[in-house]
């Protein structure tokens, strides 16, 4: 079974930065695309990033791109990232999740993701 825990998650202000973190256990990370979903109140679940080790593909949703960097370390079975100039709509919970099928194409559809952290709750005030 795949466990993924997020942590990094934490009050901010607007215009900072936020480094998120996600350790895996117990599955082939490095074979896995990984991605980041955020989910604000009243919202559906959204697509935040997604890295594929298949050609280092990477994916960005509209919202955070050009602000956000995802990254991976297969090493050490964790996903990162880096969101800057942080605006009050960023305010979510941040989910990490892994799509085990892996692959070179990166889906932002969350059902197409089979494991999910807990998530880790991302304020941002003005």
């Amino acid at each position: 079974q795949v466990r993924l825990v997020e942590s990094g998650g934490g009050l901010v202000q607007a215009g900072d930065s936020l480094s998120l973190s996600c350790a895996a256990s117990g599955g082939a990370f490095s074979d896995y695309i990984m991605a980041w979903f955020r989910q604000a109140p009243g919202k559906e679940r959204e697509f935040v990033a997604a890295f594929s080790q298949i050609a280092l593909n990477i994916k960005y949703g509209d919202s955070v791109t050009g602000r956000a960097t995802i990254s991976r370390d297969n090493a050490k079975s964790t996903l990162y990232l880096v969101l800057n100039n942080l605006k009050p709509e960023d305010t979510a919970v941040y989910y990490c999740a892994a799509d085990s099928r892996g692959g070179y194409y990166i889906s932002s559809r969350r059902y197409e993701y089979d494991y999910w952290g807990q998530g880790t709750q991302v304020t941002v005030s003005s």
